[in-house]
């Protein structure tokens, strides 16, 4: 497990991102933060995938931002480097939204990106 990934390389956390995860663990009840990755699928190649973080494993990476962590399989990272993870109310929608540098061509329908 790495906790010190270069900033340039790591995730940033938005106070509003971390103040939503330790919402949602709070009601909850338990859990550890936000695991954040990435799956192929959808029209343009990746998706991200989100749960709730109960245990830090060996090939973890851990990011703490405004007390809350996000936790990340290392190797997700080569695709999830630099991302900043954010949390935003637009309308009646409210969601996580990431601003990953790495990501290109974004589908039309915002679920799927690739690199």
């Amino acid at each position: 497990m790495s906790d010190t990934i270069l900033e340039s390389e790591g995730l940033e956390l938005t106070e509003a991102a971390a103040g939503r995860i330790k919402e949602q663990l709070s009601k909850r009840g338990h859990g550890l933060g936000l695991r954040l990755g990435v799956r192929k699928s959808g029209c343009s190649g990746y998706m991200y995938t989100m749960d709730y973080a109960d245990e830090i494993g060996e090939d973890d990476d851990v990011f703490e931002g405004h007390g809350a962590k996000v936790v990340v399989q290392h190797k997700h990272m080569q695709v999830l480097g630099g991302t900043t993870v954010d949390f935003r109310s637009e309308g009646l929608n409210r969601m996580f939204r990431f601003d990953n540098p790495r990501a290109r061509n974004a589908c039309g329908c915002g679920e799927s990106f690739m690199i």
